[in-house]
This record gives C-alpha cells, sequence and structure tokens, in this order.
C-alpha cells in the first residue's frame, strides 16, 4: 500500500521523493535558493514550479509495459512542455523518453497490438493533431491531417477505427473545412461583436463561439494512419462532446468489438447554464441509426461508460440529485439487452471515479476520496465487496490491461510517480523516481492527520504539516489553509496551486481543516454546507484551529493568517466579517464577497441555485443570509486579494469588491491582478509573484512584533 518515501506513517519523518530522469535545472533568475549537503532549506515556489509531473499512465495490451506523460518546465517560455515515457511494468529498467524534449506530446495512447503508441502533438506546425509512433524503433508518423486541432481521441479495441472531437459549428456537419473557413472569415472582420440567445455567454475562461464539440469517427488504415473521411456520431445532439470544460476521453466508451461507441452529452438548450443532467448515448460507429439515449430516466449526471468484456453490460457513474455538481457518484450496471440497471455497492458511501474494469469482468476499479486519502479501490461485481488497493496518498490516474495495473499517486510527502500493481492487488512497486536531483538538498515538513469534535460534536479531520526546521522549544507561525469546492478536500495530495509544503518551507506551521461539507467522509458530511456556508464549517475552523492548537505546543495561534481560494476565497471574506479578531491578516484568492451578486454572476447557475436553494430572483434568503457583503463593516483584519481576469467561475468583479470594501474601511490591504490568468494561477513565473506576494504578506503580519488587527 504505497509501501515507499511516497507513504509514510502518519506523524513520521517525511523523505523527499528521489528521481531518475531529472531535467534541467530552472533558469538562473528563478532559481531556488542554494543548499548544500551541510545546509539543506525548506521547499519553496521555485522548486515548485520546476518539478517533473508524471501523469495519464497506460498500460500496454499484454499488460508488461507502461506508457505516460511527463510535464517539464520551460521557465522561459513561461509554460510546460509534455513529453512520452515508457517503463517495464516489472520495473526491470529505468524509465526512457520516446517524444522529442522541448516539442509538446500528450495523451498516449496503445495501439490494438501494442506495437505502437498513439499520441498528440502540433509537432506538424497545423495545430494538434495524432502521431504514431512504433514502439520498438522509429519515427513518428502523422496519423491524421484534419482542417481543426484534434480535441481528445480514443482508439477501437480492433484498431480500425478512431473516435475524436473537434469543435465544429453544428451547420457545417462533418465539413471541418467549413468551421475552419468561418473561424477565419470571423478572425479577419474588423466587427468584433458576437451575438447570444441564450446562456452560455461564456464558460470556465472561453467566451463561447457558437462552436461545439461534436464526435466523430475516422477509418484507420492498415498503418493505423486516419483518412480524411469522417462520420458524425454525435448528430442531432447539440452539446458537447466531451463535455465542457474538463470532459475527454474518459466520456466515451467503445464496445469489445468496436462496433458501438457509448458518450456522455448533456443537451444545449436554454437550460444547459442551470442542467447537470448529462446523458449517455449509445450509437453505432457507421452512423446508421441516430444515438439513442440509454439514461434519459435520470434528470441528474450519467458518465464514465465502460464495456464489460462480454460487451452485454455496461457500467457507468451517476447522481441522483439534478443541479447538485457533489451528489455521490453511483456505480450503476446496465443490462444492454434489457436495460434493467442495478446499483453496485450500494453501500459504499464514496463518490468513486475513473471506472475500469478487469479482463474476466469481475471486479470494477476507481479512484474515490476517503477520509483524507483518495485511493485506488476494487468492487467486486457480483457482491459489491469493496478493497482498498494502495492505502495513504493520492491516486490520480490509473489504467489496466492483461493483470497489470498502472497507477500516479502523490501525497503531501512529494510529487507524483508511477507505479505498478497485480490486479488483484499486491506486488506493488515504484516505477519512476523523478525530482531527486532537485530535491536531494530540500528538507519537507513532517506531517500528520488529527482529528476534533467540530460542529454538532461530530468528527472532524484535519492535517498539519511542520515548519521543515521545527526545532524544540520554539513557537512558529501558522498558515490556516481553507480549501475550494465547498465540496473539496485539504488531502493527503500535492498541490500546485495551494501546496502546504511551500508554507512549511517558509517556516509557517501549515493547518487544513476537511470542514463540513469537504469530500470523502460520507455523502451526509458532503452535503451538510448546502445552505450553510457560513455555518458549521466556520465553527469547525475556529474549533480546528484551537483544536490543533491544544495539541501541538509549537503553535503561536496568535500569530496565525488564514487563506483560501474560490470558496476559500469566500471563507476568508466571510472571517473578516464573522471572526474578525481570529488573525493577524487574510489571503483572498478568487473569492466569492458578494452571494447574491455571483448568483448572476457566475456562469455554472446549477451551482450557487443548488447551494442557496434557489434562483436568486425566486428566493435571495440564503444568498443574503451567508452574503460577506453584509458583514463589512466589522471587517479589520488586514487583507491581499488576488484574482484573475479570466476567471468566469468567479469573476474577477467579485475581487475588487473585496479590496474596495477594505480600502473604504481603511483597512491595510493590497489587490494583486492577473490579466491573463483564469480561477488559477498556472502560469510558471505568476505562479512565483503569486507565492511571493503571499508569502511576503504572511510574513509582514507575523513577524514578532508585528501589529495586529486595527
Amino acid at each position: 500500500m504505497l509501501r515507499t518515501a511516497l507513504t509514510v506513517a502518519l506523524g513520521l519523518a517525511v523523505a523527499p521523493l528521489p528521481a531518475l530522469a531529472a531535467t534541467a535545472p530552472p533558469a538562473a533568475s528563478a532559481a531556488p535558493p542554494p543548499a548544500t549537503a551541510d545546509a539543506p532549506r525548506g521547499f519553496e515556489v521555485r522548486d515548485l514550479v520546476s518539478l517533473d509531473r508524471v501523469s495519464d499512465p497506460q498500460v500496454s495490451p499484454d499488460g508488461k509495459r507502461i506508457a505516460f506523460q511527463l510535464r517539464e518546465t520551460d521557465l522561459d517560455g513561461n509554460r510546460g512542455i509534455n513529453s512520452i515515457w515508457l517503463v517495464p511494468a516489472d520495473g526491470s529498467a529505468p524509465a526512457r523518453r520516446l517524444t522529442a524534449k522541448g516539442v509538446s506530446s500528450s495523451a498516449p495512447r496503445w495501439s490494438h497490438d501494442g506495437r505502437a503508441l498513439y499520441f498528440i502533438s502540433a509537432r506538424g506546425g497545423g495545430g494538434p493533431q495524432l502521431w504514431r509512433m512504433p514502439i520498438d524503433g522509429g519515427e513518428p508518423v502523422q496519423a491524421t491531417r484534419f482542417a481543426l486541432p484534434i480535441g481528445a481521441y480514443a482508439l477501437s479495441p480492433d484498431g480500425r477505427h478512431l473516435a475524436v472531437a473537434f469543435d465544429v459549428f453544428i451547420d457545417c456537419a462533418a465539413d471541418l473545412a467549413c468551421t475552419k473557413q468561418k473561424l477565419d472569415e470571423r478572425s479577419a472582420s474588423k466587427q468584433t461583436g458576437q451575438h447570444y440567445d441564450q446562456l452560455f455567454v461564456r464558460h470556465w475562461d472561453t467566451w463561447k463561439n457558437g462552436t461545439r464539440s461534436q464526435l466523430f469517427i475516422a477509418r484507420l488504415d492498415a498503418e493505423g494512419v486516419a483518412g480524411d473521411q469522417l462520420t458524425w456520431i454525435s448528430r442531432g445532439i447539440t452539446g458537447d462532446v466531451p463535455s465542457k470544460p474538463f470532459g475527454g476521453d474518459g466520456e466515451w466508451a467503445f464496445s469489445p468489438n468496436g462496433d458501438r461507441i457509448v458518450f456522455a452529452a448533456r443537451t444545449a438548450d436554454r437550460s444547459e447554464a442551470w442542467s447537470t443532467n448529462l446523458d449517455l448515448f449509445i450509437a453505432p460507429i457507421d452512423g446508421s441509426r441516430a444515438p439513442e439515449n440509454l439514461t434519459a430516466a435520470n434528470e441528474a449526471t450519467d458518465t464514465a461508460p465502460v464495456f464489460s468484456p462480454d460487451g452485454r453490460t455496461l457500467y457507468h457513474l451517476a447522481m441522483k440529485r439534478p443541479k447538485f455538481e457533489a451528489d455521490r457518484e453511483w456505480i450503476i450496471a446496465r443490462d444492454l439487452s434489457t436495460g434493467a440497471a442495478r446499483e453496485i455497492a450500494p453501500e459504499w458511501d464514496r463518490s468513486p471515479s475513473a471506472l475500469m474494469v478487469s479482463r474476466d469482468g469481475r471486479t470494477l476499479y476507481a479512484i474515490a476520496q476517503s477520509m483524507g486519502q483518495r485511493p485506488l479501490f476494487a468492487i467486486e461485481v457480483a457482491s459489491g465487496k469493496v478493497r482498498d488497493l494502495t492505502g495513504q496518498g493520492n491516486v490520480i490516474g490509473a489504467s489496466i490491461a492483461a493483470d497489470t495495473i498502472a497507477f500516479v499517486a502523490d501525497s503531501l510527502a512529494g510529487p507524483a510517480q508511477l507505479f505498478a500493481l497485480g490486479a488483484r492487488g499486491g506486488n506493488e512497486r515504484r516505477l519512476t523516481d523523478f525530482n531527486r536531483e532537485r530535491l536531494a538538498h530540500v528538507r519537507l515538513g513532517d506531517f500528520e492527520q488529527f482529528s476534533f469534535a467540530g460542529a454538532n460534536g461530530e468528527t472532524v479531520h484535519g492535517y498539519i504539516v511542520k515548519p521543515w526546521n521545527l526545532a524544540p522549544g520554539q513557537r512558529y507561525p501558522v498558515a490556516f489553509l481553507v480549501h475550494g469546492g465547498p465540496q473539496g478536500s485539504m488531502a493527503n495530495a500535492w498541490h500546485y496551486r495551494w501546496n502546504a509544503q511551500t508554507y512549511a518551507g517558509a517556516g509557517f506551521a501549515a493547518i487544513m481543516i476537511d470542514f463540513h461539507g469537504s469530500t470523502g467522509y460520507g455523502q451526509a458530511f458532503t452535503d451538510s454546507i448546502s445552505g450553510d456556508w457560513g455555518g458549521k464549517p466556520l465553527d469547525d475552523l475556529k474549533l480546528g484551529l484551537a483544536a490543533a492548537a491544544a495539541k501541538y505546543p509549537f503553535i503561536d495561534a496568535n500569530r496565525a493568517c488564514a487563506l483560501g481560494g474560490s470558496y476559500g476565497g469566500y471563507m476568508i471574506s466571510w472571517i473578516a466579517g464573522n471572526w474578525p479578531d481570529g488573525f493577524r491578516c487574510l489571503v483572498n484568492h478568487a473569492g466569492v464577497f458578494d452571494t447574491r451578486a455571483m448568483g448572476y454572476m457566475t456562469e455554472e447557475l446549477w451551482f450557487t441555485e443548488w447551494e442557496f436553494r434557489s434562483p436568486v430572483h425566486d428566493d435571495p434568503t440564503l444568498y443574503e443570509k451567508w452574503n460577506p457583503a453584509n458583514h463589512v463593516s466589522k471587517w479589520r483584519t488586514p487583507m491581499l486579494v488576488i484574482h484573475g481576469a479570466l476567471d468566469f467561475r468567479v469573476p474577477y468583479t467579485q475581487g475588487i469588491a473585496a479590496f474596495t470594501a477594505a480600502q473604504r474601511r481603511g483597512i491595510p490591504s493590497e489587490y494583486l491582478h492577473f490579466a491573463d490568468e483564469n480561477h488559477w494561477i498556472l502560469k510558471p513565473h505568476n505562479s512565483i509573484q503569486w507565492h511571493d506576494a503571499v508569502k511576503t504578506w504572511l510574513k509582514r503580519w507575523t513577524a514578532p512584533g508585528a501589529p495586529s488587527a486595527p
């Protein structure tokens, strides 16, 4: 169960993760501070942005090799660059690079015979297309030359067909050149206005331009290269396949014999912006029949389809409550001949993702948050018995073929690595060792999970990451991290935006509370925040800080700053007016300031309408009850506000409003604006700027002798 440096008994020293392969050190202008073996140092943002990131493991059909994606940071180019790597599943040799360094290649997928790997790359100069690389030597061959960039793809089990998604104008159908011509004409026009007659107008960080992601089938020739002819499979569905903004090939599944495909879609009618009703459709790959809706009776989300090996049963995930994006995901087995459906493991109170099936069809595999961890689970189809295969840590991707499971996992102890184990568990082996040299002289903070009696006397869990330089008798300031969601978790995971080790490396004790509403503790616990944004969660945060201060004598709770993003940013504004004496300073990233305005400004309206039990215009009661804007008169704690202009989930005007409130109150405050970032801060140099600004703010107000709130 992750018995490596990635997992350490809670409370024991945490060793940094080593690495077999490492990229060149970052540019001198952004280099981490120097260290020697005799002078270790704490972890900081320049380490964070330079780390190699392992993801997307793919097991070869015979189970003997694993391809995966590695993201390396190009600091000069201010971007990440992906490449494809290969490693034997038995760990008999180190991982080796397959695609050229410096040219981004992503989404590796095996050919049906295991003799080649497909991947997406723009190396041809015409935008992202599909390439095919012989696995035992030879140069990649361009496998598609479509007029539009590929969004996502999947290969049929027999290797004869390719499922591929493009953003197209629906009236252009399968004529990709038609869509390209329209986009080119629009780009060349001096008229820039865009008309809309329904929502979405914008989504996540992109203004809608009238195109829809649609699913097509292309035939592959004997060399594995696609022709120009496309069959429009999602014809008649004016939604996005895969779904926007984060959908991918996990929303599709070919039947075992390759003659049918199942895909998820949400119809883009006038209710799209307040609907979570994704349905599963099945269609023949030759387009001879229109897609059939398999889940029309369920008005909530249906997704993540996977066929049984014999093709008779479709397994998928389903929610039961429309408009609730954080509802429990139930595992459904659907008989494709009769339409009968049953729940698998209905007593298992977890919300799984990424379904996979064993080759004998007896076991399903899924990743799910559980008690501050995110393991890989095995679920027996017949009995519903559930086993945890990986234990502590955070599994972020997995695949299975033959009798081999590959998975990528990280933890608070360090960034992700690749692992393999047998299909029934056991014989776990770690296959990669990236970042060893980078972290050789970095000392990470020890960490442990703790629990306490939270709101209503119910058990609540949290984590503490101790300062890297913890010394007996010393007391340390606190970075109190509040997670977003609000249905989320600051679990035993390695984060690239809210990484507790960056605070431990700066000499802080980082405390993270999984308050009521957090995921991984049962659906009732998750449900408890809806309609109660500022109630039980605030109680938990107060009780959690007090419990940590009582348990850990090295904590100086009188020198604490609270910081959070999204809902965590909401909570910072709520704390400002409802716990004004709790902290020396606050950091509010992409936070909701005015819940009533948010109900009209955000793009995915199902979010606010579920959380506050109504559209604003029907009943604003809860919007106003939990509205931070109504408590500004009590604000007095110094606040740093940060926001990105491309954030359409929590629009940047919410951040400006919070900053305006603090300024008008005469409270020490600063506003950091990123014109080129969305809800997250993604560019490496912007991440460095973000972390430097936050660290400077925290140290300013928590330094010995620093002034308290006015």
